[in-house]
Parts: C-alpha cells; structure tokens; sequence
C-alpha cells in the first residue's frame, strides 16, 4: 500500500514538473505571441521568458514582427480606353498592433489581397492605357496611400506596393513591338543623319583649319623674306657707308699728310696742272677750270707771247 501511494505521489510530481516546464515560454527575436486568459485577450509577449498559467491561459496567436511580402496572382482589370489587362502586385507590409492583427479583421492575407484587387482596378479605370504603362510610380504611391490607411485598423503598415507585371493583350502587344521597332529605327536614321552631318561638318572644319593654317604659314614666309630682304639692304647701307667712311678717312689722312708735308705754291700749281690734264682728257663735256689754274694758264700764255716776240725781233 505505501508502495503505491509513493508511486501515485511520485507520478503526481513529475507531472506538476512536466506541466510547470510547459508552462514556461521563449519568445524568439522578432517574434510575438497573443496571450488570451479565459477565452479573452490578455496581453501580448515579447522577446523574453514567459509563464503562462495552466489550463487558464493560452497562445492565441504567434505573430512575425519582420517586414513580410504578400505575392498576389495577376488580376484582371480595365482600362478607361476598354482595354483588359492582367496586373500582378507585391506588397511588402509589417505587423505593428499584434491585438489588432488579431481581432481587426478575420484572415488579414486575404483581406488585404481582396483589398488590393479592388484598390488596383479603381486606380486603372481611371487612366488609359499608356498612361498605365508609363505611370507605374505613380500607380504604386496611389496604392501604397490608399492600402496603408484602410489596414491601419487591423495593425498592417504597408511600406511599399510594387506592380510586378503589367500584361496588355497579345495584339497590344505585338503593336506596341512594332511601335517600339519603327521607333528604334528612327532614332537609327537620326543617329546615322547626325553623324553624317557632323563628320561633315568636321571635314569642312579642317579644310578650313587647313587653309588658314597655310595662309598663316604663308604670311609668315613673307614676313620672314621681308625681314631677310631688310636685313640685307641694312648690312649693305652699313657697309657702303663703313666703304665712305673709309674712302673719307683716307682722304682725310691725304690732305693731314699734305698739310704736314707744307708744300709750295709751285708744286700746288703743279698738281693741278696734272689734275687738269687729267680732266682734260677728252671724256668730260664740260671742264671747270679753278681760279689758280687760270692765272697760270694766263702767266703760260704771256711767256709764250714774250718769246714769240724775242724770236721776231732776232729774225
């Protein structure tokens, strides 16, 4: 009997041990759990040690606090120009009430899904086709505006919504290529006009270049030749007068010399006597004859009339 009751009694305890241990909870990082107590909210645990009562408290929910990614499937929607299209969308949303999140709204994922798909086709009837092709920003923000206000009361943050892909039907499509080649192969024409018009351009640049670079060479020639020409007549000048200078310092150190030697009247007459017959020669038109010169031809002339007289008177 007491065998058994030791056994009751030990088995009791190990159980109360087992319960109390799974009484105890770890809230992970980045992680937290709704507690409800009697069927009713309770608190809600962070990163930590918990306990937890038995039988009267429960975790409701365990809820990520990371920032997560809800991928929907592409939706159907139109256009104001009627023309069907298919929209994919990511959202990218974190959990910031967990209390909310759990009794805000029943099955928050699709709440928002749905939500986004209604969202998306009120923002897409209102623009037309290209206008949702190239307004992709603008389409995001609209959503991201629109989405954040209306999950607030469920403790949703939508940080960013994205359009994955936009799906025009395939004959939009194949029109919108062959748009997209012909513009291509405009701006190629473009691309090639230009170029040809610059080269050109460039070609006309260098010829240019080219003959006022040779006008300037050619004007430099000249400059050149003319300084060269100059340079010439000026050693010239300078040595015809260094020429004079010589023939006037000889002339002048002739008549120092003549000075110095302090000759006679008679040998200046005879002199220039010589000097006269020398210009008498026969190749000057014309013949000055000094005053001194006169005088002797004079005296020459009286002589000879004197002599002449002698010679008559002695026949």
């Amino acid at each position: 009997m007491d065998d058994a009751i030791i056994f009751i009694l030990l088995a009791l305890a190990a159980l109360i041990v087992i319960l109390v241990v799974s009484c105890i909870k770890i809230v992970p990082q980045a992680n937290a759990y709704v507690i409800e107590r009697l069927g009713a909210y309770h608190a809600t645990w962070t990163t930590g040690l918990h306990f937890k009562l038995p039988f009267i408290d429960r975790i409701a929910k365990k809820i990520s606090l990371m920032e997560q990614v809800a991928d929907f499937p592409p939706q159907p929607v139109i256009t104001k120009d009627n023309v069907k299209m298919q929209i994919d969308t990511v959202i990218f949303f974190q959990i910031t009430d967990c209390k909310m999140y759990s009794y805000g709204v029943q099955s928050p994922m699709s709440a928002i899904e749905n939500l986004t798909a209604t969202t998306l086709r009120n923002i897409i009837g209102d623009l037309e086709l290209d206008s949702t092709l190239t307004s992709r920003d603008i389409i995001n923000t609209k959503m991201r505006s629109i989405l954040d206000e209306a999950t607030d009361p469920w403790g949703i943050k939508v940080n960013r919504v994205e359009l994955k892909n936009i799906m025009p039907p395939r004959e939009i499509q194949d029109a919108m290529e062959k748009q997209m080649k012909a513009e291509r192969e405009r701006r190629e024409l473009i691309l090639r006009a230009e170029g040809e018009k610059n080269s050109t351009v460039l070609v006309a640049e260098g010829k240019k270049q080219a003959m006022i670079l040779d006008a300037e060479a050619q004007k430099q020639k000249q400059i050149l030749l003319a300084e060269a020409q100059k340079e010439s007549r000026i050693r010239e000048a300078e040595g015809e007068a260094e020429a004079i200078l010589k023939v006037q310092e000889a002339t002048a150190a002739g008549i120092k010399l003549i000075n110095d030697a302090a000759p006679s009247d008679k040998v200046i007459a005879i002199k220039s006597l010589e000097a006269f017959e020398k210009a008498a020669d026969g190749k000057a038109t014309k013949i000055i004859i000094p005053s001194e010169i006169q005088s002797l031809a004079g005296l020459a002339a009286s002589l000879k009339e004197l002599t002449s007289d002698d010679t008559d008177i002695n026949n």
